[in-house]
């Protein structure tokens, strides 16, 4: 971490998951604009955030066991420059589907340099500084994602087609890690086999998790159109996913081609308790905050900026603490920060749907998101640090992606199921009462989370490894 050349890696990580990250933020204060030029009305706005999270949640496995096969500096650099490819495609997409494919393009490219943007560190730092280092990439990555709505309301509101910069916005950032790895980032070799690549992957598990996913939570998206008939393709999703498990559990056994989620890594305790802690407290994070900017745009009557802002006590918060608590947990242990951490978010988040129109920001919104952030603070380092700190480095790659997966993956059922239940329809009638519904379901979801951490995390002194 003193060293230049630590310093750069650190930098190229950060930027590069934080361009990711940015993207999934920046177009939820867009996405209302979007659609006022593009069509597609609520659900429009759902499908623009949902089919990025889509591939980027299915397919983030596939890239962290890329980064082990064939070596985490090259899908790095791949990841990222295949990011500015799509960014360009979306800043001149004509239409909503051209729009949707090109953000399905991104999340697979997301997908490759988020997981290896997390396991490089694991790699080239150790000891304390890793800790250090995992805590500063968790919460300055954070820090790019809470700045996205911030940033993208700017643009919005500065230019006539703002949301269009939105996107392009990736290509100078995109740059500039591809100078930082190639500055300083080691070639890191993977394990790869003298066999084909393609029976070394498991291509037909990241079919079935696309798919499956696609056809649970487009149908609920979709619900107004098609009534009842949405039920049974939601079904056949569902059994998709339960076919995927099973492929896991087989391929698990057998090892050949290596699945997807090896299962052996959820025989670690801290590993599944952070992921389930993950699933929840993501799941309520990306729902509330996609809510909550696009409700004070249409029902309070922010600006794009002004909805970005109503975002910045979690920048700021996160920027100041998020690397120290990171720190913090290698000696104190996960287990009372992701018990605090979600129960101070869902207080925040009771708070915020109380937000109506008439509510001032001074009074209402600044301190319910100060809340709120304090929480997420206590969360986003220690539960990314929690879910790596008893796998190996063998491992570490594939573990990563699994973490991210779970997070990608909840935040795309959040989006497309809690609006859903509140009684929002496709066209955004009974947004009001739905929002308050919502943030009081997510609000829950993270009491849940706070639940899990206390309930299963334990002392992590001579915890085993799995490498």
């Amino acid at each position: 971490m003193s060293s230049s050349a630590g310093r750069k890696v650190l930098a190229a990580s950060i930027v590069a998951s934080g361009m990711a990250f940015l993207d999934s933020t920046i177009v939820t204060v867009a996405a209302p604009h979007i659609v006022e030029d593009l069509g597609g009305g609520f659900s429009g706005m759902q499908w623009v955030l949902d089919g990025y999270l889509l591939t980027l949640g299915s397919l983030v496995l596939v890239g962290g066991a890329l980064g082990d096969l064939v070596g985490k500096r090259r899908i790095f650099l791949t990841g990222t420059i295949g990011f500015a490819v799509a960014s360009v495609l979306c800043g001149l997409a004509p239409n909503l589907p051209l729009l949707v494919a090109a953000r399905m393009l991104q999340g697979a490219a997301a997908a490759l340099l988020v997981p290896t943007s997390l396991a490089l560190l694991n790699a080239v730092f150790s000891g304390d500084d890793r800790g250090r280092a995992i805590g500063a990439w968790s919460g300055l990555s954070g820090v790019f994602t809470a700045l996205g709505p911030f940033v993208g309301g700017a643009l919005v509101d500065a230019f006539p087609f703002g949301w269009r910069l939105a996107f392009l916005i990736n290509v100078p950032l995109a740059v500039a890690v591809v100078w930082l790895a190639r500055q300083a980032l080691p070639d890191l070799p993977g394990n790869r086999t003298s066999e084909p690549l393609i029976s070394q992957l498991d291509l037909a598990g990241a079919a079935l998790a696309t798919v499956g996913l696609g056809l649970v939570i487009g149908p609920l998206i979709e619900i107004d159109a098609l009534g009842v008939r949405a039920w049974p393709i939601v079904a056949f999703g569902v059994a998709l996913l339960v076919a995927f498990v099973v492929v896991q559990a087989r391929r698990t056994r057998s090892g050949k081609p290596p699945p997807m989620i090896p299962l052996t890594l959820f025989s670690v305790r801290s590993f599944s308790v952070a992921n389930l802690v993950t699933f929840v407290v993501y799941g309520a994070l990306s729902a509330g905050i996609f809510l909550v900017t696009v409700f004070v745009q249409l029902a309070m009557g922010y600006s794009a900026l002004a909805a970005g802002a109503a975002g910045l006590p979690v920048t700021v918060l996160l920027a100041l603490f998020s690397s120290r608590v990171g720190g913090l947990v290698s000696r104190w242990g996960p287990r009372w920060f992701l018990t605090a951490g979600p129960i101070v978010m869902a207080l925040g988040l009771i708070w915020l749907s109380t937000l109506a129109p008439g509510s001032t920001y001074v009074a209402s919104v600044l301190p319910a998101m100060t809340l709120f952030a304090i929480g997420l603070v206590l969360v986003v380092a220690p539960v990314t640090t929690a879910a790596l700190i008893d796998i190996g480095p063998a491992q570490s790659g594939t573990a990563s992606g699994v973490n991210n997966a779970v997070a990608r993956v909840a935040g795309l059922i959040a989006i497309a199921v809690l609006p859903a239940a509140a009684g929002i329809s496709a066209s955004g009638t009974g947004l009001e009462e739905g929002f308050h519904a919502s943030l009081l379901m997510a609000s829950g979801l993270c009491a849940v989370g706070g639940i899990i951490a206390a309930v299963g995390f334990r002392s992590q002194k001579n915890a085993p490894q799995v490498s």
